[in-house]
């Protein structure tokens, strides 16, 4: 009887939620990974723009459960779509990069282990939409679009000897445009590592 209850104890002394870090300590993670962006919220289909991100985020451990971090992403999102026309099928894919700036509450429910949920404004520096239709295709500077966009990152992480592997869904409260009600949808997976400051 001895023997399980020690085993018990060991057991949940590593499944408790822990961090890595020391409370009261500051981290900075550089990362890189990719988007699975697209639209939704909107009268019309769209599919998946595969899109790159890279970034940092600084993570302040408040508690032994308890983190908060923010950071700076250069994410590329947009959609792609097809539009049947008279002259026949003609494929857009549009490219529209943010500064995203993410404020994340991550719990850890075990060691190493994080759920996570938060904030993000995103400022668009660029948008484009590429064309094609028979080979030929064209690219051209896309207006209209709103400067800033707000969603909720929704995530898990794990940290194991400091490499950080992330997925989170960034749901899109705020409208691409003032005319319809399209909002970014973007799935993110990215890797990254933690160096104490």
């Amino acid at each position: 009887m001895k023997k399980i209850i020690l085993s018990s104890i060991f057991m949940l002394s590593v499944f408790v939620g822990h961090a890595q870090h020391e409370t009261g300590s500051l981290t900075v993670q550089p990362k890189v990974g990719i988007n699975l962006a697209n639209y939704a919220g909107g009268e019309g289909g769209s599919n998946i723009r595969l899109g790159g991100v890279a970034g940092a985020e600084l993570e302040y451990q408040i508690s032994d459960i308890v983190s908060l971090s923010g950071g700076l992403l250069y994410s590329m999102q947009g959609a792609k779509g097809t539009t049947y026309t008279e002259l026949g099928n003609v494929d857009a894919t549009l490219k529209v990069n943010y500064l995203n700036v993410p404020v994340v509450c991550n719990i850890y429910v075990a060691r190493g282990f994080a759920v996570k949920l938060g904030v993000q404004p995103g400022f668009k520096l660029d948008s484009k939409v590429t064309a094609s239709n028979y080979g030929v295709s064209a690219t051209v500077d896309l207006p209209g679009l709103k400067s800033v966009d707000f969603s909720i990152p929704i995530g898990l992480s794990y940290e194991f000897s400091n490499f950080v592997i992330d997925a989170r869904y960034n749901w899109g409260v705020s409208k691409v445009v003032d005319e319809a009600n399209d909002k970014n949808s973007v799935l993110q997976f990215t890797f990254g590592y933690k160096f104490a400051l």
